[in-house]
């Protein structure tokens, strides 16, 4: 069974948008566009370049995939692997892109990823794609989250459980903290809550 693998750059007040670059996304009037940038250091590199490196397809949302098709595409050179993944587009109005492989889902979300999840192959990996990780989380789907945690709070802007949560339990199974206090964890499912 493929893993939904959530990989965010998260401030502490939860905050998820924009972080690689000022016009990366604007909506709502979110100024804090490339907060990432100040805390990048070579550990930091490493760990994104090992989760570059992992087979993966990918699942993302319709604003991120416009935001990377026109870059990534032009630079195999930096990621090669999100060029040749499968990349699950979640859009009601697109269809196609000369992006390939590039898969278009729509209507019943929750329903159609539960069933990719099913199929062989690689993880799923989820970047960005705020309004997707909202339907994602509600419907239990996620297995694990791969979080760089920045010390930083926006005040605004996305957030990773903007709708909420459902209950669950998770172990880490690695962490790391960056020499600019960034910390990198991974949280993977753990079952249910237990309670004393």
């Amino acid at each position: 069974m493929r893993k939904v693998v959530v990989l965010e750059h998260i401030s502490l007040d939860g905050v998820i948008q924009a972080p690689g670059g000022a016009e990366e996304d604007t909506s709502g009037g979110f100024g804090y566009g490339g907060w990432v940038m100040p805390y990048s250091d070579e550990v930091s590199g490493k760990l994104l370049r090992k989760q570059m490196d992992s087979p993966f397809d990918l699942l993302v949302g319709r604003k991120t995939f416009d935001i990377w098709e026109p870059y990534w595409s032009q630079h195999a050179d930096i990621w090669q692997n999100v060029n040749t993944a499968t990349k699950y587009v979640v859009s009601n109005t697109r269809t196609s892109s000369q992006w390939q492989p590039s898969v278009f889902l729509n209507g019943d979300i929750a329903e159609k990823v539960a069933k990719i999840k099913q199929q062989q192959g690689p993880d799923l990996h989820v970047w960005g794609s705020g309004n997707l990780l909202q339907t994602l989380i509600k419907h239990d789907l996620v297995d694990v989250f791969w979080l760089m945690i920045y010390p930083v709070t926006l005040g605004s802007g996305k957030r990773l459980f903007a709708d909420g949560t459902i209950p669950a339990a998770f172990k880490v199974t690695e962490s790391t903290t960056t020499s600019k206090g960034v910390i990198v964890v991974n949280y993977e499912r753990a079952g249910a809550i237990t309670t004393s």
